[in-house]
């Protein structure tokens, strides 16, 4: 019975290590305290991907910006008359505080 109980615990046992290892590899713990022990190499990674993430974001915000000025344009062309009031508002404050009337 004893020798059952331990045969059983001892293979749910191998089980659990064999799923642990199988996770820790997939998760690339190694990898990750390798790299962290190389503070240049993860400055350098760090650097490059800031560098890509700006070069993203101003694309996108280049991107978006023209989107929204050719959305702007054809809303001109429409010549609504809701927009158009908005728009000359917005041109008449922006004249006032060039003045400093504002």
């Amino acid at each position: 019975m004893m020798r059952e109980i331990t045969a059983d615990l001892i293979e749910t046992l191998k089980q659990k290590i064999d799923e642990l290892s199988f996770n820790l590899e997939r998760m690339k713990l190694a990898e990750y305290v390798e790299l962290l022990n190389k503070p240049r190499r993860l400055l350098y990674i760090n650097f490059i991907s800031g560098l890509a993430r700006g070069l993203g974001i101003a694309v996108g915000f280049t991107l978006l910006g023209a989107l929204v000025l050719f959305i702007l344009q054809r809303i001109v062309v429409l010549n609504l008359p809701l927009v158009s009031d908005f728009i000359a508002t917005l041109v008449h404050l922006v004249q006032l505080q060039l003045e400093g009337k504002v």
